[in-house]
C-alpha cells in the first residue's frame, strides 16, 4: 500500500484518543471502585492544614514513595477547579493517554499505524482501571508514551539525548507508581535486545554481546531501583505471596470486565482468537520489537504472585496491558485490497461498541451514586460517620461499586469515615482516631453476605451492637434495601433514599445497648429472611 490509508492519518489517531474520554464525561465522580477511597485521602491531603477536624482524625506526611501520581497532580489542579473536578479531569485523561501511547508505539515500531491497532484501545478501560487502581493506570499510560519516545529516539539515532531524558522520565514514572516504571524497563529491554541482536541487513550479534549492549542502553532507567530498595526495606517491605494458575487464566478472561459477563468474556475470547491468528501467521505477523515486549509482559504476568510487596492483585493488573501490547504488535499481511480496510473498520467498531457499553454503565452508576450521596447534605462539618456498604460476594461480575463511596464525605464535610487504607509505606495517610477501635480502617465498611465474608470485613449484627457510639455521630447504611433498615433506640433516622440507603444520627444512650435489643426487618416475624448481609 503506497498511499497512506485513512486509519494511518494523524487526525484519525487523535480522534481515537479523544473518543476514549466519552464514557467519563457525564459522571461527576468517575465510577471506578477504589478511586472513591482515594478521593477521601486527597481531601485530607488538601484540607488538613486548615481543618481542626481532619487534624484530629487523620495524619498525613509527605514522603517519597512509588505510588503518588494523582496525589501530586491534584494539588495544583484542585486550586483551579476544586477537588472532585480535578480528580475527574486526571482520570478522564488516563484512557486517552493510554490510547495515545499504544498508537504512537505502534507507529514507531511498524512505520505506520497498523489497520487493527484500534483493537488494543478498549484495554485502557480494562479491569485494573475499573477496579480503581488510579495511580497504577496513570503510570501505565505514561510508560506507554515514554516507550514510544524511547523507540523514536532510538530509531533516529539520538541515543545520547535519550539517555539524558530517561533518567528523569524513569524517576517521574516511578513516583507515579512503581509498576509503571517496571513495565517501562521491560518494554525498553525488549526493544534494545532486538536492536542489539541485529538481523536483516545487519549482522547478528552473539548472545552475550546482545545482552551487554542492551543492558548498557537501559542503564538510564536504573536509578529508581535505588529508591525502590530504600522504600521497600525494613518494616514497610510488605508481604509477597499467593499464586494460582487458575486465577491467572481467569484474569486473562476478565481483562475487559465491566458490566455484562457474557459480553465482556466474548470480547476477550474474540480478541485472543485474533492474537492466535498472529501466532499461526494467518493474515498477520508480529513485529519483532513489540512482539518481544508483549512476551516479556506475559512472562511477568505468569511469574508475578497475587500480592507483591503488600500490593494486592499484582498479577491481575498486568493482563490487559500485555494483551494491548500484543494487539499493536500485529501487522496484517497479504495483498488483498479488502483485508486491511475491513480489519480497520472491525477494530473501530469493536472500540465503539466497548465505549458505548462503558458510557451506558457509567451513567447508571452515576445516578446510583447521586442518590446515596444525598445523605452527605445531612451531615454537619466534622461529623464522625460509621459506614456500612451493602455489597454482594466478591466474585459478582457487575455491582454497585460503592465500596468506598462513604469516603466522599471526607472531602465534602471534613468528616471521619471508616474505610481508609492506612498501610505503612504504601500510603501517606494514617488514622488518628484511637476511639474507633476495630471499626476504623478498610475493610470495616464492606458488608458482604456471611458466606463470602473476608477477613476483617464486618458482621452486621456485631457492628450494630458493638460499634463505639462515643466515637461516631452517624451510622450510614449505603445502598441498603428497606429490608435492612434497622430500629435501635439510639439510632435516629435523618435521611433515607427512595428505596435504598439510610442515615442515622447516634443518640447518646444513658446505658449501654444490650445485644439483642435491636429490631430490624429481618429480626421481625414478617421480615425477609433472604437478606444475606446479616
Amino acid at each position: 500500500m503506497t498511499d497512506r490509508a485513512w486509519w494511518q492519518w494523524r487526525w484519525y489517531a487523535i480522534g481515537l484518543a479523544c473518543l476514549m474520554v466519552i464514557p467519563l464525561l457525564r459522571p461527576d465522580i468517575p465510577p471506578i471502585t477504589d478511586l472513591l477511597g482515594h478521593i477521601g485521602r486527597y481531601g485530607v491531603e488538601l484540607g488538613r492544614a486548615q481543618s481542626p477536624w481532619l487534624q484530629r482524625y487523620y495524619g498525613f506526611e509527605w514522603g517519597l514513595i512509588g505510588n503518588m501520581g494523582i496525589d501530586l497532580l491534584v494539588v495544583p489542579l484542585s486550586r483551579l477547579m476544586g477537588l472532585e473536578p480535578a480528580v475527574k479531569l486526571i482520570v478522564l485523561l488516563i484512557p486517552a493517554l493510554t490510547a495515545g501511547g499504544l498508537l504512537w508505539m505502534a507507529r514507531e515500531a511498524h512505520g505506520r499505524v497498523p489497520a487493527g491497532a484500534a483493537f488494543a484501545l478498549p484495554f485502557a478501560y480494562g479491569y485494573p482501571f475499573q477496579f480503581g487502581f488510579a495511580n497504577f493506570a496513570l503510570s501505565m499510560a505514561l510508560a506507554f508514551l515514554a516507550f514510544a519516545l524511547w523507540l523514536r529516539l532510538g530509531r533516529t539515532g539520538r541515543t545520547r539525548l535519550r539517555a539524558l531524558l530517561f533518567v528523569p522520565i524513569g524517576l517521574m514514572i516511578w513516583v507515579c507508581h512503581s509498576y509503571g516504571w517496571a513495565v517501562l524497563c521491560l518494554l525498553a529491554a525488549a526493544a534494545e535486545l532486538v536492536r542489539a541482536r541485529g538481523g536483516g541487513d545487519e549482522p547478528t550479534r552473539p548472545l552475550f554481546a546482545t545482552l551487554w549492549h542492551a543492558g548498557i542502553a537501559c542503564l538510564p532507567l536504573v536509578p529508581p531501583m535505588i529508591l525502590m530498595l530504600v522504600w521497600r526495606s525494613g518494616a514497610v517491605a510488605g508481604t509477597t505471596g499467593g499464586y494460582a494458575v487458575m486465577w491467572k487464566l481467569g484474569w486473562l478472561v476478565a481483562a475487559l470486565r465491566d458490566d455484562n459477563r457474557q459480553f465482556d468474556m466474548a470480547c476477550v475470547s474474540l480478541f485472543i482468537a485474533l492474537l492466535g491468528m498472529g501466532v499461526a501467521r494467518i493474515g498477520f505477523r508480529y513485529d519483532r520489537t513489540l512482539g518481544l515486549a508483549a512476551l516479556f509482559l506475559f512472562a511477568a504476568y505468569a511469574v508475578l504472585p497475587r500480592v507483591l510487596l503488600g500490593s494486592a492483585y499484582a498479577d491481575m493488573r498486568m493482563a490487559p496491558y500485555a494483551l494491548a501490547v500484543a494487539a499493536v504488535a500485529l501487522r496484517p499481511v497479504g495483498d488483498a485490497r479488502w483485508w486491511r480496510p475491513a480489519l480497520a473498520i472491525a477494530a473501530l467498531l469493536f472500540l465503539l461498541v466497548r465505549l458505548t457499553g462503558h458510557t451506558l454503565h457509567y451513567a447508571r452508576l452515576d445516578r446510583a451514586y447521586d442518590e446515596q450521596l444525598a445523605a452527605i447534605d445531612h451531615l454537619p462539618v466534622g461529623a464522625r460517620v460509621m459506614v456500612l456498604v451493602n455489597l454482594p460476594c466478591e466474585g459478582t461480575w457487575s455491582y454497585s461499586r460503592m465500596d468506598h463511596l462513604g469516603s466522599i464525605a471526607i472531602g465534602r464535610k471534613q468528616a471521619f469515615v471508616n474505610g481508609q487504607w492506612a498501610m505503612a509505606g504504601a500510603q501517606l495517610l494514617t488514622i488518628r482516631n484511637p476511639h474507633v477501635g476495630r471499626f476504623g480502617g478498610d475493610p470495616t465498611q464492606m458488608l458482604r453476605p456471611l458466606r463470602c465474608r473476608r477477613r476483617g470485613e464486618p458482621v452486621f449484627r456485631d457492628t450494630l451492637v458493638n460499634f463505639p457510639r462515643a466515637a461516631y455521630d452517624y451510622l450510614w447504611l449505603i445502598d441498603m434495601p428497606r429490608s435492612g433498615w434497622v430500629r435501635y433506640p439510639d439510632l435516629m433516622p435523618v435521611w433515607h433514599g427512595r428505596a435504598r440507603g439510610i442515615l442515622y444520627r447516634v443518640v447518646r444512650p444513658s446505658a449501654p445497648v444490650q445485644a439483642g435489643s435491636a429490631t430490624s426487618a429481618s429480626d421481625t416475624p414478617k421480615g425477609s429472611d433472604r437478606r444475606a448481609t446479616m
